[in-house]
């Protein structure tokens, strides 16, 4: 039996051949994805992440492991897509062909997860080169290229799936945001925020597309805030109840919201001395009662019902915070696509 048909017992192809490792191990030599000879770092994948198209103010920082974060979600990503390898691709692409690979808006779009794309190529393949002529967070006609991959024609057509499907669903997002951020009137002070409704695992790609769109970040976890719910209240005893205990016992720089589904529970909340109120699913006429029924004695956020056309009513009635779950579950992919030249 010849050296290339022996394999150690146990052992198990990998894509690209790739020889399993530990997931923290560093990069040595050749691997299924080529780790490149100047990798990137945590700091650049920040300041990638970073810049003033990214206009929350709260949350254009972006934390060094997210770094660790697009690396581990791409290789999975990956992983997932090419399976034992790409058999088409190595059944028809001649060895060493050189293609220019071209990523296309096919319709008017606010662009997002370049930085996820570019990962994408250089766990693939680093010695691909990619120019960016978009950034996330900006809006491109359509026809506009936002990616332009020279290289391995093989590398690109692997690449080429994974780094769509991020493109295509940060895209998504972030052209909704900013579809309603821009129904705000001028001068208003509300503003559009996500949910946790996200997709599970690509919640930090999904937030950070939020405000590539212009909308800001909710909750990121159930430990970022106190958002005392109708459950909540149910198995706590009361609003009174659950917002005594959450003072007692939860930390005190964290603020303590409570939704509402009726004006006598706004009173009861205010007067155990909620930081924002919720109203969750007040038309427009209760909505309006209700702002000025708390008067400024804690933040107004709304959730529930909302719809596009009802943002500009919804800023007029002096709501604070606009929460949107439409913005991840349900943002329709942006239409991209990669074309060889």
């Amino acid at each position: 039996m010849g050296a290339r048909a022996r394999r150690r017992p146990g052992s198990k192809q990998l894509l690209h051949r790739q020889r399993e490792r530990p997931a923290d191990a560093r990069p040595r030599g050749r691997s299924p994805y080529r780790q490149p000879r100047s990798p990137i770092t945590l700091d650049c994948c920040a300041q990638a992440l970073e810049g003033p198209h990214v206009v929350s103010t709260e949350s254009t920082r972006i934390d060094r492991p997210f770094a660790g974060v697009v690396e581990r979600i791409v290789r999975e990503a990956l992983a997932e897509d090419l399976g034992r390898g790409d058999v088409t691709t190595a059944a028809c692409i001649p060895s060493g062909s050189i293609r220019e690979g071209r990523v296309v808006a096919r319709h008017e779009l606010v662009v997002a997860g370049l930085v996820v794309a570019r990962e994408t190529f250089r766990q693939v393949d680093p010695d691909v080169e990619l120019r960016l002529p978009a950034e996330d967070g900006q809006r491109v006609e359509r026809g506009a290229v936002v990616l332009v991959a020279r290289g391995s024609a093989a590398s690109i057509l692997m690449s080429e799936r994974v780094a769509l499907n991020f493109l295509q669903r940060m895209s998504g997002i972030a052209t909704l945001a900013r579809r309603y951020v821009s129904a705000i009137p001028a001068g208003s002070r509300t503003r559009i925020t996500d949910t946790r409704k996200t997709t599970p695992g690509l919640r930090p790609f999904e937030r950070y597309a939020v405000r590539c769109g212009g909308a800001h970040n909710h909750r990121e976890d159930l430990g970022a805030g106190i958002l005392i719910k109708d459950n909540h209240i149910v198995a706590a005893g009361g609003i009174s109840a659950a917002i005594a205990a959450c003072r007692a016992r939860a930390p005190h720089s964290l603020r303590i919201e409570v939704e509402v589904q009726r004006e006598a529970e706004i009173d009861e909340a205010l007067a155990a001395g909620a930081d924002v109120i919720m109203l969750d699913n007040f038309d427009d006429e209760r909505l309006r009662a209700s702002v000025e029924r708390i008067g400024g004695r804690a933040l107004v956020e709304v959730s529930g019902g909302v719809t596009l056309e009802r943002i500009p009513r919804i800023a007029a009635a002096g709501a604070d915070l606009v929460s949107v779950g439409a913005l991840t579950h349900s943002a329709p992919a942006a239409d991209l696509a990669l074309d060889l030249v």
